[in-house]
């Protein structure tokens, strides 16, 4: 199976036996971040996260290959237009830089990992209205001189 079939059939599943991406992650006793990323094509997963996958959603073996193998990580340059995608865009647009900086001036020259990374997403009830509350933890990568 193509991967991009695997990830259709992932949907369809996970909507045909109305679970959410948060129960399908506490069965695979992973995060639910990681764990949709890696649905949606993102990440690789261990064979045996795949496999257990396929056990709670009932896909063929034939889906493990494709949850398996090393995705190429790219997206569309374009703005996205779903409001969601877009604001998160526009945090980075407008705090982006800002970051930066506080990150350098606390840690040095360097990035934050995406590789060595987990990020979380709560709701922090408000009788003001709910809010999103997004944890990214990533290492701190120095910058090397040579």
């Amino acid at each position: 199976m193509k991967k991009e079939d695997v990830i259709e059939a992932i949907v369809l599943a996970k909507n045909a036996k109305s679970l959410t991406w948060e129960s399908i992650a506490e069965k695979m006793e992973m995060g639910t971040v990681w764990v949709t990323s890696a649905c949606l094509g993102m990440n690789s997963m261990p064979i045996d996260a795949a496999k257990k996958l396929c056990d709670i959603l009932d896909l063929p073996v034939e889906a493990i290959p494709a949850l398996t193998s090393y995705p190429t990580k790219k997206w569309d340059f374009a703005v996205p237009q779903d409001p969601l995608v877009y604001r998160l865009y526009e945090v980075v647009g407008v705090y982006g830089d800002t970051l930066k900086e506080v990150i350098q001036e606390k840690f040095g020259d360097g990035i934050m990992s995406a590789i060595d990374f987990t990020m979380d997403v709560d709701k922090i009830e408000d009788p003001k209205g709910d809010r999103v509350l997004l944890t990214l933890n990533g290492k701190f990568l120095k910058y090397k001189t040579w």
